[in-house]
């Protein structure tokens, strides 16, 4: 029998319907919650048989077996809470939440109730990610002492400051939401979270264009274009404009693992590049999609060398984000099926907005250091065990 999934946000992420509405393969979406009429009119048109909502209590309330959180990052928590005290199980996009204690409210609602908590973090499953953590547990480059990721933001000015994402109270920073992602790859190819950040940022190119304008009713398909360049040229920005558009951090990961992060949205590519050092070598990806290819030194040379192997980056099958959206949805309706363990983390999630949240409030204050404070031992241990008490 198909599993009955609702949707709560019917934006840009609700691409991933066409994963998980499958009509007598496994699942379908028998319910939309959105407060716009927009999004709704959309979601009748595409989903004519299902509820279209904008009560989120009508929602729940309709027998869905799980909900996918897809709203926009600061409702992720109060939602999220909401349908896991309602005992129905959660796909929240990533970030997990803006706030840290937010973050860490959603992780013990879950383990209070009892109810399956899954965190969209996609990245896990794409190509380019998946063969550097295998090449890493193969033992190819030793044991990992750096990780370093260089993030280019090639639309950075279309997708991110001209809507909310450009205004703190909804997003904290772009190091946090665009972030998050980056972090917990590193995490998951050093095998070690962050226990230490130090941060510096700024708004160096959108704070200064003065054209803004309220685009409310709008999405981004409705003004991407390749031609708005060169990034000073660009118009419409949202009203409040007040996160940085680059931005760097230090971190040291548990273990003494080193690692470092830089994002730049107003460069003209968009890919990400991941460099990880080992005792006994270092990979780096060149592309981050099919096409791209892994490198490998392990082998000592006298100046530069090209690489001692190359791996490609496999194709994906045709699914958004290289396929790992297809895969991400897959262990999500699993999980809700069936339980166990999933390849992303509720804990994780939560170590990597940890990271980005005090990253961005280093980067705000002088740059110094800060701790990330620890979650509790027997919390963390629920997670590991699949999100089943002892």
């Amino acid at each position: 029998m198909d599993l009955k999934i609702g949707i709560i946000g019917f934006g840009a992420r609700a691409s991933l319907r066409r994963e998980v509405h499958r009509p007598e393969e496994g699942s379908r979406v028998t319910a939309v919650c959105d407060p716009a009429e927009r999004a709704r009119e959309d979601a009748r048109r595409e989903l004519p048989d299902a509820l279209i909502t904008d009560s989120l209590d009508e929602l729940l309330a309709s027998g869905v077996d799980a909900v996918m959180v897809l709203t926009p990052d600061h409702t992720h928590a109060e939602i999220s809470i909401r349908a896991l005290e309602a005992g129905v199980p959660v796909f929240c996009e990533k970030p997990l939440a803006i706030d840290l204690a937010d973050a860490d409210a959603m992780l013990e609602t879950a383990r209070r109730t009892g109810t399956r908590l899954y965190i969209g973090h996609n990245m896990r499953h794409m190509p380019v990610v998946t063969l550097m953590r295998r090449l890493i547990q193969e033992g190819r480059i030793g044991e990992v002492k750096a990780v370093w990721c260089r993030h280019f933001v090639g639309h950075g000015g279309d997708y991110y400051f001209k809507d909310w994402h450009a205004d703190r109270t909804r997003t904290t920073g772009l190091l946090l939401q665009k972030g998050a992602h980056d972090i917990d790859v590193i995490h998951w190819l050093a095998g070690a979270y962050t226990e230490q950040v130090a941060a510096m940022g700024e708004l160096s190119v959108y704070g200064g264009i003065d054209d803004r304008r309220d685009r409310t009713g709008e999405r981004m398909p409705d003004w991407f274009s390749l031609d708005n360049w060169p990034p000073t040229s660009l118009d419409g920005l949202h009203p409040t404009v007040d996160v940085e558009d680059i931005s760097m951090v230090n971190m040291r990961l548990a273990g003494g693992v080193m690692a470092s992060y830089q994002q730049c949205h107003f460069t003209p590519d968009y890919w990400r590049n991941y460099t990880v050092i080992g005792t006994e070598g270092r990979i780096e990806n060149i592309g981050d999609s099919s096409g791209g290819e892994v490198r490998l030194w392990n082998r000592r040379h006298r100046g530069y060398a090209e690489a001692d192997e190359t791996f490609p980056i496999e194709s994906a099958p045709d699914a958004g984000h290289d396929g790992a959206d297809g895969l991400l949805v897959a262990e999500f309706l699993r999980f809700v099926r069936d339980g166990g363990l999933t390849e992303t983390s509720p804990v994780a999630a939560r170590e990597s907005v940890a990271a980005g949240i005090l990253a961005t409030q280093s980067l705000r204050a002088d740059g110094s250091a800060i701790d990330v404070p620890a979650l509790d031992e027997d919390l963390v241990a629920y997670f590991a065990r699949g999100q089943v008490e002892a």
